[in-house]
């Protein structure tokens, strides 16, 4: 997950939670003392761990990178195809006159700005896609998150999904961590089965052209 898409996740979790916090204290008249004599419950999840790790996020996240293996197919062909042009220039460059040696170069620079864009291209719009697919599991998962804390009577839940110093948090406890029973509470709700055992969980990466790009990447 992004470091955007994280920060938002981790917003959220701590809006809801201060809001609950704030409900649970008017409704039960906690004393105005501090917290003397009141029961504080703290709770971790793993925010991006459960969204992944889920029976829908698997599903739906290896089909997003199944739906952009043919652009990665076109472009891993176009990187080919400037280098084979690159060591044709410099294996014959010898041999070829002045306006041939000039067309060659001409040939391989405009195929070189097309990958550019066409990489730039699939990249946004694989960007796009990931994040629209992780607001919508989000926004399934909230619910689920919010119900299990009002039920356990959480006062606090906090998202380790980065820890310090990406996050907020510097170090858990196993014993304050509710990503397994809310990941299974999850997949319950959403009703979707669980993919073969020979799948992986998939992996929201952004599509790439060769192993040793291409196109140098921006400063």
């Amino acid at each position: 997950m992004s470091q955007k898409v994280a920060r938002i996740a981790i917003v959220l979790v701590f809006a809801f939670s201060l809001s609950v916090l704030a409900q649970t204290t008017t409704a039960k008249e906690a004393p105005t003392s501090g917290l003397a004599g009141a029961t504080f419950k703290i709770g971790t999840i793993n925010m991006q761990q459960t969204i992944l790790a889920s029976n829908e996020g698997r599903r739906d996240f290896e089909a997003l990178n199944l739906k952009f293996q043919p652009k990665e197919a076109e472009l891993k062909s176009l990187s080919e195809e400037i280098d084979g042009l690159k060591k044709q220039l410099d294996t014959q460059k010898s041999m070829l006159n002045d306006e041939a040696r000039a067309k060659l170069v001409t040939s391989i620079e405009s195929k070189q700005k097309n990958l550019e864009r066409a990489t730039q291209d699939a990249q946004e719009d694989f960007e796009a896609q990931r994040r629209e697919l992780l607001d919508k599991l989000l926004a399934k998962l909230a619910p689920v998150v919010q119900k299990y804390f009002s039920d356990n009577h959480y006062s606090l839940l906090l998202d380790t999904s980065q820890l310090w110093p990406q996050g907020p948090v510097v170090m858990t406890s196993p014993t304050t961590d509710i990503t397994e029973p809310v990941l299974e509470a999850f997949n319950a709700v959403s009703g979707v089965p669980a993919l073969p055992s020979g799948n992986g969980a998939a992996k929201p990466a952004r599509p790439s052209t060769t192993n040793k790009p291409a196109v140098p990447p921006k400063q």
